[in-house]
């Protein structure tokens, strides 16, 4: 009986410790797509990797120095930015968010209004999450 209450105490710290890290994730996740649209260049900044690669539907990829000169010079300026259906799968200090993002924003003078499904990679790196990489479909 000792060993299965062991047991138990271990699964719960162990799933409690998961559910805090996705809420952790989901906050800066959350924080991220805010910051695109704030035009938050130093936060988005401190919340990428250097190496960030930013996909979109229409197979533009952008670098992270892409997507902080680009909100910079007003090249694309992020009016909404929503998720919905979010899942979120952690292994270790990777982790995958999927979701459904409707997003407004102002490209080369147009309004764009997507629907877009979503893939976001990113990585735990000490206590914060960082965007690697993004990938959105039609």
């Amino acid at each position: 009986m000792k060993n299965f209450a062991f047991v138990l105490l271990i699964f719960i710290a162990v799933d409690s410790y998961a559910q805090k890290e996705e809420r952790k994730l989901t906050a800066a996740l959350k924080e991220f797509h805010q910051a695109l649209v704030n035009k938050n260049t130093e936060a988005i900044n401190q919340q990428t990797d250097k190496v960030l690669s930013y996909g979109h539907s229409n197979g533009w990829v952008q670098t992270k120095a892409d997507v902080i000169k680009d909100l910079e010079t007003g090249y694309i300026s992020y009016q909404q930015y929503k998720e919905d259906s979010l899942t979120i799968a952690i292994n270790g200090k990777m982790a995958n968010a999927r979701f459904v993002a409707d997003i407004t924003a102002v490209l080369k003078g147009n309004t764009v209004i997507s629907h877009l499904r979503v893939l976001e990679v990113w990585f735990k790196k000490g206590k914060r999450w960082l965007l690697f990489a993004r990938q959105a479909v039609k």
